[in-house]
């Protein structure tokens, strides 16, 4: 599920918008675009077309469960850390998967 999506410019937050805006807030030079999911999974495919983001790194989020790593491809990064929140007296264990792009 598909939590928010915004657009940024100058570091400034514009919008929050439809994921099928993204490509064209992409285009602009200052402008940046990221979006938030529960789920990624259902959403993975159409913010790799729309982010053109790596085939291998959308392999690994989609998968999950990978090491803390930063990789580069091109001009992209691929981050996954792992997250841990207290409840009650136990620790759950989660990853976060961030991809980083030009803008």
């Amino acid at each position: 599920m598909l939590v928010n999506c915004v657009v940024y410019q100058d570091g400034r937050k514009l919008a929050d918008i439809d994921k099928h805006e993204i490509r064209n807030y992409l285009a602009r030079p200052a402008a940046s675009c990221g979006w938030r999911s529960r789920t990624p999974r259902g959403e993975l495919a159409e913010m790799q077309e729309e982010f053109d983001l790596h085939p291998l790194a959308v392999e690994d989020a989609r998968h999950g469960h990978q090491r803390p790593k930063l990789e580069e491809y091109g001009n992209s990064l691929f981050v996954v850390l792992n997250t841990i929140e207290v409840i009650g007296d136990e620790l759950r264990v989660g990853e976060l998967d961030i991809f980083v792009g030009r803008n």
